[in-house]
């Protein structure tokens, strides 16, 4: 077993999963990182286990759970990352967006939150960040998210939530709440100009940054850390 810290990191195949998963590694963790469908370059290491797997499937997130304990011994951060947004208007959104949205945004928190905080509560210690949306508290004129919104806005208010329920175990929550991010998943969105106006969009370091800060600051949780360039005190 190792004597390093260890983090999970879901959702690792592009965009900020990747820079997540570098910037762990380069920090001297451990890290199991899930990711559906792994189109990235990342080989098995023996700081590094990657699985592919839907995180919205309970058969991943014990996966990754069990990889974490066999291999490194122990769970000290998760990092649920993975993630879908969709924007419509309200009344285009279908059946299947929103199961889509509730598999991989809020299934796939559940499962592998539960089973690691399990993990966490042997240890009398460490921390869950997850990454939500600045669009959930902070919603602009002709982006039209709410369905995205129902699920990350659950993930703001379940953080705070299970900050109180588990301070008195040693374990914190937090979440990074990003607007738009330079990833694939924004590069070509016609709402670009809307959502963060003669502003340059985060880049995904911005993000691991906040979220790297979280997973060490000792004495922080229930925050929401929002990375949006104040975007709600731009003229729209």
């Amino acid at each position: 077993m190792s004597g390093k810290q260890t983090a999970i990191i879901t959702g690792a195949a592009g965009g900020i999963g990747t820079g997540l998963v570098d910037r762990f590694l380069e920090e001297g963790y451990n890290v199991v990182a899930t990711s559906h469908g792994a189109n990235r370059k990342l080989t098995t290491s023996g700081s590094l286990v990657l699985l592919d797997g839907d995180i919205g499937k309970q058969q991943t997130a014990a996966r990754a759970v069990e990889a974490a304990i066999n291999s490194f011994g122990s769970i000290d951060t998760l990092v649920n990352n993975a993630g879908i947004f969709l924007t419509k208007p309200f009344t285009d959104f279908t059946v299947e967006d929103f199961d889509s949205l509730v598999s991989t945004n809020l299934l796939g928190f559940f499962y592998i939150t539960q089973r690691t905080v399990k993990e966490m509560l042997k240890q009398k210690s460490g921390c869950v960040v997850s990454i939500t949306a600045a669009l959930a508290d902070r919603p602009i004129a002709g982006v039209n998210g709410s369905l995205s919104m129902i699920t990350k806005g659950g993930l703001n208010s379940a953080t705070k939530n299970l900050a109180i329920e588990y301070a008195k175990d040693g374990i914190r929550f937090n979440a990074v709440a990003p607007g738009v991010v330079d990833t694939l998943m924004h590069r070509n969105d016609p709402n670009e100009s809307t959502l963060q106006p003669a502003m340059k969009k985060a880049t995904v370091k911005d993000i691991v940054d906040a979220v790297l800060y979280l997973a060490q600051a000792s004495h922080v949780s229930g925050e929401i850390l929002h990375v949006d360039g104040a975007a709600p005190a731009r003229r729209w």
